[in-house]
């Protein structure tokens, strides 16, 4: 059967062209410079601006391309990630975790540590929502905004390597057909290195910052060691947000779905996540919610920023993936190449739209499709050269990558809104990049391809 000219010619009007990034790069400049420049203004107006720029680019799609798949698939992905990032807000919120002790390096170094562990059990937005607050008022007396940046990097990201229910991108990943164990076999001693690697420089950070002086008035203050718990029956509906995870058609098709174009388009997991964000809430200690200075902000900034976001990105995402998948760049493709590209666009386009188009790609250039289950699970497997080392260098940069700026992963904005709304004056979006993103986590990135991919 020939190709039809007509046919490829409409295909091709259905994809965006080059300056359709525009609105992107201008709301990514405006997320930079706002706070900084015009900070009464941008807090005033982000809604309106991020909801306006996402507008311009769905509309074109829809009315001048006359592409609904890509709006439409925007709007999938992005229900999913705010009612999960909402329950887990939420139900977090209802947690007050005071740990009576001295605040020092060590004992920063312990709760990092648990937050690198139970971003596993619990995802990297529900270990940062739930210790973030407490780290904070561990080091009420000498808090600064390096404590909040290695938090992001150890907690929010790079922790939740070991299992998909850790990061977004990998459990996109199991979606598709990856293993659940294949993470914590294949990432866990890129993981250990890097947490150990990453804990070490914040110890020395940590050393060399002292106390607020006490008042020599005041009585010396005395620590009894304990943790104590407020609104522990949240933990409960945290439960129940990581149960629903699995309550996903993909998984299993006794799940009821909503059928697009071939795909099995969840809804009962959402559905549970926004009822556990309504009654966690409504059900909570009053007392815990009061110790966390709980406010909605941070949830609604990170609702309509990233409303911009997935709208927005729509186009580079296209761009990225058309390229990847082309015949000129597949040639291009190595575990080198897959590790810094997935890498470089995870910190700027969100690693879990990045992940799943370079993997389309990697088995795209393997002679396998995406869509097939089977050839997931075979490429997972090592039943291409090469492949297990081609999907470890996206899972593995995908996640660790994605603390490179505010917006790489969901829990990073949000744990920097929590912060600012605590009195923590954080770096800008340029500021976080250049002060600790290039001279801090860039380097261990550095040293993680140079011993796990560079020479293999």
């Amino acid at each position: 059967m020939k190709d039809d000219p007509e046919a490829n010619t409409e295909d091709e009007h259905h994809h965006a062209p080059g300056w359709t990034v525009i609105p992107f790069i201008l709301l990514l400049l405006m997320i930079a410079t706002g706070p900084l420049f015009y900070e009464h203004f941008w807090h005033k107006n982000y809604p309106k601006i991020a909801v306006f720029l996402a507008a311009i680019v769905v509309l074109y799609y829809v009315f001048a391309l006359h592409n609904t798949h890509g709006p439409i698939h925007a709007l999938i992905e992005y229900v999913p990630f705010i009612s999960l990032l909402s329950a887990l807000y939420i139900a977090s919120g209802g947690i007050s975790i005071h740990i009576d002790k001295k605040a020092t390096p060590r004992a920063n170094l312990g709760l990092l540590s648990v937050g690198a562990v139970i971003s596993n059990i619990i995802g990297t937005t529900g270990a940062s929502m739930l210790l973030i607050r407490p780290f904070v008022r561990l080091n009420r007396n000498r808090i600064r905004s390096y404590h909040i940046i290695f938090f992001i990097f150890i907690v929010s990201n790079i922790g939740g390597s070991l299992t998909p229910i850790g990061d977004p991108p990998l459990f996109l990943g199991f979606l598709k057909g990856v293993p659940f164990k294949w993470t914590m076999i294949h990432n866990l001693l890129p993981w250990a290195f890097a947490c150990t690697l990453l804990c070490t420089v914040f110890y020395l950070f940590d050393k060399r910052n002292k106390d607020t002086p006490e008042d020599p008035e005041e009585e010396p203050v005395t620590f009894s060691g304990k943790v104590t718990v407020e609104g522990s029956k949240n933990f409960l509906w945290l439960g129940l947000v990581i149960v629903a995870v699995f309550f996903d058609p993909n998984i299993f098709d006794w799940v009821p779905s909503i059928h697009y174009e071939g795909t099995k388009i969840s809804y009962i997991k959402e559905t549970i996540w926004l009822m556990v964000a309504y009654a966690s809430y409504r059900l909570a200690s009053k007392k815990a919610i009061s110790d966390n200075d709980f406010s909605f902000e941070p949830i609604k900034e990170v609702a309509f920023l990233f409303i911009g976001i997935f709208a927005t990105m729509m186009p580079a995402i296209e761009l990225v993936g058309n390229f990847a998948s082309s015949e000129d760049g597949s040639k291009l493709i190595t575990h080198n190449t897959l590790y810094w590209g997935t890498g470089f666009l995870s910190g700027l386009l969100d690693n879990a739209p990045t992940y799943i188009n370079f993997l389309t790609a990697a088995m795209a250039a393997k002679g396998r499709d995406i869509s097939v289950m089977s050839d997931v699970i075979d490429f997972a497997n090592g039943g291409l050269p090469q492949s297990i080392l081609y999907l470890k260098a996206i899972a593995v940069s995908a996640v660790f990558f994605g603390a490179m700026t505010y917006i790489g992963n969901g829990p990073n904005f949000m744990v920097k809104s929590i912060a600012e709304q605590i009195g923590i004056k954080m770096p800008s979006f340029f500021g976080y990049i250049i002060r600790y993103s290039i001279p801090v986590l860039l380097p261990v990135l550095f040293i993680v391809w140079l011993i796990f991919f560079a020479f293999y």
